[in-house]
């Protein structure tokens, strides 16, 4: 049996960025973008469905997205889609997560201002 691998706690408002980016190209609903952003990380960031539902629930619910049933294949479905709201969100969401990203980057490279050790 495979250990189930699970994402590290730094990962925090990643999923909600994550969710606003896919919504922002298409609408999805909710298992849909479960399995993209699976797909889109090369297998390396996996978020399920437990994660994934509250996250929607409170982003419609803040107005970052809006949700509508649809019938697909005989099965009702609730479709999700970034509002204008949910973008603007977004992008101020990339923004902080590259500059803290840069950041880190940065630290783990050793830094601007190297300095010497105390003896």
């Amino acid at each position: 049996m495979a250990e189930r691998k699970s994402n590290p706690a730094f990962l925090n408002g990643v999923p909600e960025m994550l969710i606003l980016q896919l919504l922002s190209r298409q609408a999805m609903y909710g298992y849909e973008i479960v399995q993209a952003i699976k797909a889109d990380s090369n297998d390396e960031l996996e978020f399920g469905e437990g994660c994934i539902y509250p996250i929607l629930h409170r982003l419609e619910s803040d107005g970052l997205l809006t949700a509508t049933k649809e019938l697909a294949s005989g099965r009702t479905r609730v479709v999700y889609r970034c509002t204008r709201r949910g973008k603007a969100r977004l992008a101020k969401s990339i923004s902080n997560w590259r500059r803290i990203a840069d950041a880190v980057n940065l630290s783990l490279e050793g830094g601007g201002n190297v300095r010497s050790a105390l003896a």
